[in-house]
């Protein structure tokens, strides 16, 4: 299918509540939503968990995985994103999706994400989708070292990790000394990672 090469594109949810509903995407150099195929394979491993978890979209981006989980089951869904750009179009996707799950309550917050995490709790999440910018190690291990001090209250948090091939296992896991990569994916550039508990 040919990509609209106007100013902003489209990706789709997935499945769920608002199943094949598109969402707009707007064009910015450092935003790079997830892939259909990635996002796909994501939700596939961690549908069963889904159904009633809390999950915190970090880098929130263009919203999308947020969206998926809202859409397929999720209680709460906390996004988090500094751009203003970015966080205006998750709040626009989220009105013109309506009506949304009314299981599901959203929350859209533009902030730094590690300001963020530095002042609320995170050990309420079940499920914490880590996306940063792609090729800033030092953003994505900075979150990773913040979660790893996170006591989580539920008894398999997981982490989702997206970043670039580059990115080598040990990095990703420096800082989180009690988790393990469960499964991964590697899809052209794209390095998936679900961590779990040990």
């Amino acid at each position: 299918m040919k990509k609209n090469s106007g100013p902003t594109n489209k990706v789709r949810i997935i499945a769920g509540h608002w199943r094949s509903r598109q969402v707009q995407v707007i064009d910015q150099k450092d935003l790079r939503p997830t892939t259909d195929r990635v996002r796909e394979t994501l939700f596939n491993w961690i549908n069963p968990l889904l159904q009633g978890s809390a999950c915190l979209d970090l880098f929130a981006g263009t919203g999308v995985l947020g969206l998926e989980a809202a859409s397929r089951g999720a209680k709460l869904v906390q996004f988090v994103e500094q751009g203003p750009k970015a966080y205006i179009n998750i709040k626009n996707n989220l009105e013109m999706l309506q009506p949304g799950p009314s299981a599901c309550q959203i929350e859209v917050t533009r902030a730094d994400a590690i300001y963020w995490l530095g002042r609320h709790d995170a050990s309420i999440f079940d499920i914490i989708f880590v996306d940063p910018p792609f090729d800033d190690v030092n953003l994505l291990q900075n979150s990773l070292k913040t979660l790893g001090k996170v006591q989580f209250q539920t008894k398999s948090p997981i982490i989702y990790v997206e970043s670039t091939t580059k990115i080598e296992n040990e990095v990703i896991l420096e800082n989180l000394q009690d988790w393990q990569i469960d499964r991964q994916l590697i899809a052209g550039a794209v390095k998936a990672s679900l961590l779990k508990k040990k």
